[in-house]
């Protein structure tokens, strides 16, 4: 994949925020999706004390979801893990595994927060943003952001709330289980958002691209 080299990787909170509060204002949030052919999964995990981060792009044929492509990238971690910041840890392993890939991405789908975000900008939409691809936030944990409460079938949802503001979608993916959360990141709406995430579902919680790449990142 090209990624766009659009910042440098900042030293300190205070350059990161400067950083999220610049390009969220970037964010497309109408769909652009054409014709998905495929769609990646990224995970992120850590060795040796989390000085390495070990980076994992998990690439699926749709809506087959099909392996057709894997990479793996074990990289220097440079940022600490600070709440809020994810992606700025995350993100340069990432990119590292993504620029290797060969298939051309259709769609992004990150372990991770997309607008869900204190400064509406997490790893989803930096993601999108330094690929240019259409990327969506699947996180298993809620970040901010508040609903109502969520009926027990698969597929059912509810509106995730912010100062006011829409901000993604709690979303059942399978019954009596427990649900995700999604956000957009980047080039797509919350309903698609919503709809790639169900059709990227089998028999498990977690999409097959987030399954994929935790295989691949765990080791």
């Amino acid at each position: 994949m090209d990624i766009k080299q659009l910042h440098s990787w900042p030293k300190t909170t205070k350059q990161a925020k400067q950083i999220q509060e610049k390009f969220r204002q970037h964010i497309i949030t109408t769909n652009q999706l054409k014709t998905v052919r495929f769609v990646a999964g990224i995970d992120i995990g850590f060795e040796q004390a989390g000085t390495v981060t070990r980076a994992a792009v998990a690439v699926l044929s749709f809506p087959e979801l099909q392996l057709v492509e894997k990479q793996v990238v074990r990289c220097q971690t440079v940022f600490p893990y600070i709440p809020g910041y994810l992606s700025f840890r995350e993100a340069p392993g990432a990119l590292s595994a993504l620029k290797k890939v060969k298939t051309p991405v259709d769609l992004l789908l990150c372990d991770g927060q997309g607008i869900a975000h204190p400064r509406r900008f997490g790893l989803a939409c930096h993601l999108g943003i330094l690929t240019n691809t259409p990327s969506i936030g699947v996180a298993k944990s809620r970040l901010i952001g508040s609903s109502t409460e969520l009926d027990h079938s698969k597929g059912s949802w509810q509106p995730l709330h912010h100062n006011n503001e829409i901000i993604g979608a709690v979303l059942r993916t399978r019954t009596n289980i427990k649900p995700l959360y999604i956000s957009l990141g980047h080039k797509i709406d919350l309903k698609n958002a919503m709809d790639y995430t169900l059709r990227c579902i089998t028999r498990y919680r977690l999409p097959e691209t987030t399954r994929w790449a935790h295989k691949l990142a765990s080791g």
